[in-house]
């Protein structure tokens, strides 16, 4: 038996699953994000863990003996966050999560040192770690220099399954200190921002064992022999070993509460100009890229809350195939943007509103607007050398017929829905736990879902959409130059 643990920024989630993937159980835990100032997103560490024993009890309340079975956990988590531990391993602070800007003066500067993008293969972006650290080192003098380790997210959960200190490539390619190409800690990020190799944890790859689960835990949970804790990895990566997205050409669209188009790379191939992240992949000698827009599902949250609606009520009603671009334009920067444009500051807007225009043309027109830009990301992707030809469909968003056939035709890409089934991150962890425990290839376990159905381009209606996307484009540097 095998558990994967996917740490959310909203809750813990865990899975059981035996060694032929079929899920026996699963169990989840909420988790509260504190934001103080505006601009800040914050989690108390310790929260992790209480939320990590409640997953673990209540899957050994309804499957005692599978539980009992238990060989490998592994974990996933959300990326970025900088959580900082004294020499007792004990958490400093709260940790500054992914989605929290306040050093973004701090990652312009780290990002006009060129060895920063030559060293980590990336922008310096505000939500990256390195950047957090540098804010604490001018804000909070006291912490920074209290601070002996810096722990992504998953990997505070570590220290307290195993007593370890280690990470895997792929979440910590996300920091800005790993070399990703080589694999290794980057001395010269680490110099550019005064942190020390010591300070780093152990690196394996998320496939490899990264722990052995401790003695009391086992007891606890009613747990008889050893649990390997695998290498694991940062939550897309573990997404994209749940679907058995691992070699070129592989890809799969999230649309959740961000969005996601990401590409399996069978080798290393840099574009940091381009705001598209290359990072390692959990397994080994593969790497992966992705474009990310922040706010996917969470346009139509916010849409939906703006109109006193429910937001699967507003996609629901409309129709299941498209007929054309909607008549106004919305450009969904409700939290600023990642790919192509690393711009925190920029905010979303309505374009072409009119008095006729009731909630389904507003819902048609948000839904367009993040699959314009997921269109930015497959864009900056193909610059970077990629070429999917295999796209799976996932996230809540992607329960919307009309929105997949509008992202399917502006992507030009048949897009694949998988049969039902677990998918994602908590069966990626629990795969990568296979892996570490019993040594079976990534390949072999991380296969592909059954496809249930394939959403294909509106051919005839891709003119009109091509039409629609220059406008797109061209509307950010107008909106920039009008809000600045």
């Amino acid at each position: 038996m095998y558990v994967g643990l996917d740490m959310g920024t909203s809750g813990v989630r865990g899975i059981l699953i035996d060694d032929a993937g079929s899920v026996l159980g699963e169990a989840n835990a909420p988790l509260e994000t504190q934001h103080l100032h505006p601009g800040w997103s914050e989690q108390d560490a310790d929260s992790w863990i209480t939320a990590c024993d409640q997953v673990m009890r209540a899957l050994g309340s309804l499957h005692s003996e599978a539980l009992a079975d238990l060989r490998g956990i592994g974990l996933s988590g959300h990326m970025h966050g900088a959580t900082l531990v004294d020499a007792d391993g004990r958490a400093l602070r709260p940790c500054i999560l992914w989605n929290d800007t306040r050093s973004a003066r701090e990652a312009a500067e780290l990002d006009a040192q060129p060895i920063m993008r030559d060293a980590s293969a990336n922008i310096v972006f505000p939500g990256f770690t390195a950047p957090k650290l540098s804010w604490v080192a001018n804000n909070e003098p006291d912490v920074f220099a209290k601070t002996a380790k810096v722990l992504l997210p998953k990997d505070y959960l570590r220290l307290w399954l195993t007593g370890e200190y280690i990470s895997d490539m792929s979440d910590s390619a996300g920091t800005s200190w790993l070399d990703v190409g080589a694999r290794a800690w980057s001395q010269d990020a680490l110099d550019a921002t005064k942190m020390r190799l010591d300070q780093m944890p152990d690196l394996v790859e998320g496939s490899a064992p990264g722990g052995i689960l401790r003695d009391a835990l086992r007891a606890d949970w009613g747990i008889r022999g050893a649990v390997t804790v695998a290498g694991s990895a940062a939550d897309n990566a573990a997404a994209a070993c749940g679907v058995g997205c691992l070699n070129e050409g592989m890809g799969f669209v999230s649309l959740g509460t961000s969005g996601v188009l990401l590409a399996a790379r069978g080798g290393f191939a840099p574009a940091p100009e381009t705001a598209v992240h290359t990072f390692c992949h959990a397994v080994p000698d593969r790497w992966y890229q992705m474009g990310v827009i922040l706010a996917a599902t969470d346009s139509l949250n916010w849409l939906a809350r703006s109109l006193g609606q429910d937001a699967g009520d507003l996609a629901r009603a409309l129709p299941d195939s498209i007929s054309g671009p909607a008549a106004a334009m919305f450009l969904p920067y409700l939290s600023g943007e990642r790919t192509p444009h690393n711009d925190a500051a920029v905010r979303g807007a309505f374009l072409g509103l009119d008095i006729a225009m009731g909630h389904e043309a507003l819902t048609q027109t948000v839904m367009e607007g993040v699959a314009f830009a997921l269109r930015d990301s497959h864009e900056a992707l193909k610059a970077t050398g990629a070429d999917l030809q295999t796209v799976l469909a996932v996230g809540g968003g992607s329960r919307s017929r009309f929105w997949l056939e509008t992202l399917a035709t502006l992507l030009n890409l048949p897009l694949s829905l998988p049969a039902a089934g677990e998918l994602g991150a908590a069966m990626g962890a629990a795969r990568l736990a296979i892996c570490a425990a019993s040594g079976a290839s990534p390949d072999d376990v991380m296969t592909p879902p059954t496809v249930a159905e394939v959403v294909d381009p509106r051919t005839d209606l891709q003119p009109a959409y091509e039409a629609a996307y220059d406008r797109y484009r061209r509307a950010y540097p107008a909106i920039t130059d009008v809000m600045a």
